[in-house]
């Protein structure tokens, strides 16, 4: 049995909180980020591992700085282990070496490729075929320490950053375990990473969302789901922003300038591209709910001839 601090903030690390406590390891403590204020009432809410930790009746630590002499000498009092971290802050040095067996990351790609913040969206929005996790043992330098656990998993055409996340914070959970009990029986041997075959997977902002229509239909609809749900790839009809959260394409073209509707009927919406036509499958019109493609089209007066803007 180790003894195990845990740090994460969303909804991504509450598997692993989960596995990990239904386990023999034992967590001493539970660290996560700060309450916000939500809704309307901007009522004040825990994060998501927060609020698993006390289900699961796990004691909770907010520290406002992971770098406080006072955070640090609370850590290293607890005379944990290990810490894991997921989906967290970044840790400084004196964090990592406050365990006996230092700290350990599960990262949502195959590293040290999409090292980052956003491992999922760009994979997604890149066309890869496949994506997985890492375990890793952490190094000050963001995502470069040697691979404890590495598994591979395919993306499908269908799949969105919403799809991806749910699975890979699943298939985490279990590994961060299995990686556990390889530490504490000292089976595991650690691999360092090559900085040559590393890329980058930076913060993904709103903007980003934008839809190019002369960009091909398939770069689009890598865009569309590498955003879906959030932040959302939108485009505009008029005045009026439309989000497209899911969608399908073909290469065949029509005689269109990119953005034009060149299909129009009960069900489909096809709009030319730069090679290529997309046909959304789920989108949102600002200020209404997200409605499969059928059912965004009986109210909308789009026609063949009329053109979206980014």
């Amino acid at each position: 049995m180790l003894n195990v601090i845990y740090m994460g903030t969303p909804e991504f690390a509450v598997p692993g909180l989960s596995a990990i406590a239904a386990s023999p390891h034992n967590i001493k403590l539970v660290v996560t980020g700060r309450d916000k204020a939500v809704g309307r009432g901007r009522k004040l809410r825990g994060t998501p591992v927060k609020q698993q930790a006390i289900h699961l009746n796990l004691p909770v630590s907010q520290p406002e700085s992971l770098k406080s002499p006072e955070f640090i000498g609370e850590i290293a009092s607890l005379g944990a282990d290990v810490i894991v971290v997921v989906a967290f802050r970044i840790l400084p040095s004196e964090l990592i070496n406050a365990a006996r067996l230092g700290a350990i990351n599960l990262h949502a790609s195959l590293l040290p490729k999409y090292r980052g913040a956003a491992p999922i969206n760009w994979a997604i929005i890149n066309g890869e075929k496949e994506t997985g996790y890492t375990i890793f043992q952490i190094k000050p330098r963001i995502d470069t320490g040697d691979i404890l656990m590495q598994e591979a998993v395919p993306i499908s055409e269908r799949d969105t950053y919403g799809d991806l996340y749910e699975r890979l914070s699943r298939l985490g959970a279990p590994a961060l375990v299995r990686t556990l009990d390889g530490l504490e029986k000292g089976t595991l041997t650690a691999i360092p990473q090559k900085d040559s075959l590393a890329t980058k997977a930076p913060k993904i902002y709103p903007e980003m969302g934008a839809i190019i229509w002369s960009d091909p239909a398939e770069s689009i609809k890598n865009r569309i789901h590498g955003l879906s749900p959030s932040p959302g790839a939108y485009t505009h009809y008029g005045k009026k922003r439309i989000k497209i959260f899911r969608a399908d394409y073909t290469r065949e073209n029509g005689n269109y300038l990119p953005g034009t509707i060149g299909i129009r009927d009960k069900k489909r919406l096809g709009i030319q591209t730069g090679a290529g036509m997309l046909f959304p499958l789920e989108l949102q019109l600002e200020g209404k709910k997200v409605l499969p493609a059928d059912e965004f089209l009986r109210g909308f007066p789009g026609r063949v001839g009329d053109s979206f803007q980014s």
